[in-house]
């Protein structure tokens, strides 16, 4: 593992606070990119993606101190500020981000669906990017394993386990793919953005098997349980969409 990479002027940079950089940077060019084809302002994209940064950071911190090790940071409550080596939740990032943004495109009185449709291939391709970080950090680790392909995190055990954060990042990757291959043709505005929704809860869910985490509920992780939810909320959404075929302009 590299937690790590490298430093400058004495300065250390860590690989998930980079990854993390990279996919954002990422994630920004490629919304301008489909902006442009929408005919949606540049300056929108940037301050829609400050807003949307932040709040998923904060969102994504405070998911994981209140779920994960609540009895740690009571004791410890400067520690909610060091997010040098990870402890953020991407389901808390996710709903903190929409909330933001959400804010934002009211304020402005814009399209929600068809921005989110925009951003909704790149926050796969991002998260795509983060789990490399995640893998080079240690953290977000997965069980013991026996295949030639396991990988021992030594900051954990010395025991060979799966390594989940690659998992997810290929198969995120998968998903940006579709997704993309999908924007030019979509039949109505918020396609993309459920699509994305659905297409991650399916992927968290199979990954938790082999991954771990917190269980909270029958066997189950609470991002098992969380994916669950997404999904279902997100399938009748859909399909009174769909149903409509509702197509709308940015602005």
């Amino acid at each position: 593992m590299c937690p790590v990479l490298f430093q400058v002027g004495g300065l250390p940079i860590y690989s998930y606070g980079l990854m993390l950089a990279i996919a954002v940077a990422v994630g920004l060019f490629g919304a301008l990119k489909l902006a442009r084809i929408e005919g949606c302002e540049e300056d929108l994209i940037y301050e829609l993606t400050i807003v949307m940064v932040v709040c998923g950071i904060l969102g994504a911190r405070l998911f994981y101190v209140v779920f994960y090790a609540p009895d740690y940071f009571a004791a410890n409550p400067w520690a909610v500020l060091d997010l040098r080596t990870g402890g953020l939740v991407f389901y808390g990032g996710l709903l903190g981000g929409l909330l933001g943004g959400l804010g934002y495109i009211v304020k402005k009185r814009l399209s929600f669906w068809n921005l989110a449709d925009i951003f909704a291939p790149f926050l796969a391709l991002g998260y795509s990017i983060a789990r490399i970080g995640c893998f080079l950090n240690g953290c977000c680790y997965g069980k013991p394993t026996e295949l030639p392909w396991g990988v021992v995190f030594p900051s954990v055990d010395l025991v060979s386990r799966h390594p989940t954060q690659l998992y997810s990042s290929f198969l995120s990757l998968l998903l940006f793919t579709f997704l993309y291959w999908l924007f030019p043709r979509r039949s109505f505005s918020g396609q993309v953005f459920l699509t994305y929704l659905a297409g991650y809860g399916v992927v968290r869910f199979i990954i938790e098997f082999w991954r771990e985490n917190l269980v909270v509920w029958h066997g189950f992780t609470i991002a098992q349980v969380t994916a669950v939810l997404v999904i279902l909320m997100v399938i009748p959404i859909y399909l009174s969409r769909k149903k409509n075929k509702k197509y709308e302009r940015v602005l």
